[in-house]
C-alpha cells in the first residue's frame, strides 16, 4: 500500500478499524500518533506533541522508545521472536518466571505466562475451579468480589466486574451469577469488614475464590480502599477454605507506591495476576502466579494438568522485554520517583477540590483522580486536555492520570493543569 495522507488514513480508520468501546463505523475522529519518545506522543500532520498522562493505559511506566528496552527487543529478535511453549522452553521465559517469583509476595511459586491481563484472570479463575474439582469439591464454583471492580473484557472476568453501571451491564442474565459484596469504603469500617466475613461464611460451600483488585479499583471507578480489608479477606478465606485472588494488573510494578499493592497489607494471595506494565508497554504479556497449594491441588485430579495453553504463551520477545523492564525498574530508585509524582499530583490537583461539579479528588502513588458529579463530556474534556498539551482519556464521571514514572516535575504540573482543565470543560 502506498504512503497514506493523514486524511486517507483517518478515512480508512473510520471505515475499517474498530476502536475499544467504540461504534462501527467510528463517529469521533481519533488523533493520529506518528511516533513517541520519553513521555511525549508526536502527532501526525505537524500537529505538535502531547505529554502522555495515561502511560498507554497504565503500561508504559518507562516512557517510550527506551534504549534499554529497545536493545532487549532487538537482541531477542536476532535469536528468535517466537517458539511454541508446548514441549519446549527458553531462557527468556524461565528468567521472567524466576524474576516474578523473586519479587512477588512470599509463597507465590508457580508462574503461568498469558497473553493479556484479561486472559490471566481467566487462567486464575480456571486454576481455582480446577483446584476444587480435583479435590472432589465441584460445588465450589462461584466467585465473590466487591462492587466497583473491573477485571477485563473476556467471559469470566466480565462476570466479576460490577454488574450494575459497569461496562459489562449488557451481559446480565447471560454471565455466570457471582456473589457481590458492597463496594469497599475508602477508610476502614468494622461494619464493612463484618459484611465481608458474613458473605464469605454464608457462601463458603459454593465459593471457589474471592477475587479483588487490592487497594485501587481501576477501570471500574478509580476508587481507593483501606489495605486492612485485604487482611480481612485473607483471614476469612482461610477460615472458610476459600482461595484468594488478587488482580494486580493495574496496581503491579510500583503504581501505588509499593511494588505490588498487596504489600500495603502484608498479605499473600493464593493466586495473583499481573500484566500491563509487565513489559513496560512494549508487548502484550501477562502472568498468573499461584502458591504450591493451588498447583498441588490441581495435580491430584483426574485431569492433573491446568487445561490452558495459548498459542503465544511464553513469547520469547515479550519475555525478554519484560525481564529488561523489571530490571530497569528495580535498578533505580523507583519509589522516590513515584513519591515525587504523587507529591506533584497532590499539589497540582488540590485546587480542583473547589471547582464546580467536582465530587472528589484523590491521589495515591502515581495515580491522580478527579471525580465529577456528572458524566464527563469526553469530547470536550479531551479537547481541553489537548489544548494544555496533554493526552488524557476520561471515562464515566472521571478525569484521571497515571503518568510514566519518568515524567519530570514540569510535565507532572502540566498534566495536573490538563486534568483540571478537562474537569472544568467536561
Amino acid at each position: 500500500m502506498p504512503d497514506l495522507s493523514l486524511r486517507e488514513l483517518l478515512d480508512l480508520d473510520r471505515r475499517h478499524v474498530w476502536h475499544p468501546y467504540g461504534p462501527m463505523p467510528g463517529r469521533q475522529e481519533p488523533l493520529v500518533v506518528e511516533s513517541a519518545s520519553g513521555v511525549r506522543l508526536h502527532m501526525a500532520g505537524g500537529s505538535g506533541e502531547l505529554v502522555d498522562g495515561m502511560s498507554s493505559w497504565w503500561s508504559a511506566i518507562h516512557g517510550y522508545n527506551h534504549p534499554v528496552l529497545n536493545d532487549a527487543a532487538r537482541g531477542q529478535l536476532e535469536r528468535m521472536s517466537h517458539v511454541m511453549f508446548g514441549g519446549l522452553t527458553h531462557e527468556p521465559a524461565v528468567r521472567l518466571a524466576k524474576r516474578l517469583v523473586d519479587i512477588s509476595p512470599e509463597g507465590l511459586e508457580h508462574v503461568f505466562l498469558a497473553d493479556s491481563g484479561s486472559v490471566s484472570v481467566e487462567v486464575a479463575v480456571k486454576m481455582c475451579l480446577q483446584h476444587w474439582r480435583s479435590l472432589g469439591r465441584p460445588a465450589k464454583q462461584r466467585l465473590l468480589t466487591w462492587r466497583g471492580g473491573y477485571h477485563g473484557d473476556t467471559w469470566q472476568p466480565m462476570s466479576v466486574c460490577d454488574p450494575e453501571g459497569g461496562m459489562h451491564e449488557l451481559w446480565q442474565g447471560v454471565l455466570h451469577r457471582q456473589v457481590f459484596a458492597d463496594a469497599p469504603p475508602a477508610g476502614y469500617e468494622e461494619s464493612y469488614a463484618a459484611h465481608l466475613r458474613e458473605l464469605i461464611g454464608r457462601h463458603a460451600d459454593e465459593l471457589a475464590a474471592v477475587i479483588v483488585e487490592p487497594v485501587v479499583q481501576g477501570a471500574g471507578g478509580m476508587r481507593f480502599h483501606s489495605p486492612a480489608y485485604l487482611r480481612v479477606l485473607r483471614e476469612a478465606c482461610d477460615a472458610h477454605d476459600v482461595l484468594l485472588v488478587f488482580d494486580e494488573i493495574a496496581t503491579g510494578f510500583g503504581r501505588t507506591g509499593t511494588l505490588f499493592a498487596a504489600e500495603h497489607a502484608g498479605v499473600t494471595p493464593d493466586v495473583m495476576c499481573v500484566g500491563k506494565a509487565l513489559t513496560g508497554g512494549y508487548l502484550t504479556m501477562a502472568a498468573t502466579l499461584c502458591t504450591a497449594r493451588v498447583a498441588e491441588g490441581i495435580s491430584r485430579g483426574e485431569v492433573p494438568v491446568l487445561a490452558h495453553g495459548p498459542t503465544f504463551m511464553g513469547n520469547p520477545l515479550a519475555a525478554a522485554v519484560a525481564c529488561a523492564s523489571i530490571d530497569l525498574l528495580l535498578g533505580q530508585d523507583w519509589q522516590t520517583e513515584v513519591k515525587r509524582i504523587e507529591a506533584g499530583l497532590r499539589e497540582g490537583l488540590a485546587e480542583a477540590s473547589s471547582m464546580p461539579g467536582v465530587r472528589d479528588v484523590r491521589v495515591l502513588g502515581a495515580i491522580g483522580v478527579v471525580q465529577l458529579d456528572h458524566e464527563v463530556d469526553m469530547a470536550a474534556a479531551t479537547a481541553a486536555a489537548v489544548r494544555e498539551g496533554v493526552w488524557l482519556r476520561p471515562f464515566r464521571d472521571l478525569v484521571y492520570t497515571m503518568p510514566p514514572y519518568v515524567t519530570g516535575d514540569e510535565d507532572v504540573a502540566r498534566i495536573a493543569r490538563a486534568v483540571r482543565a478537562a474537569a472544568q470543560e467536561g
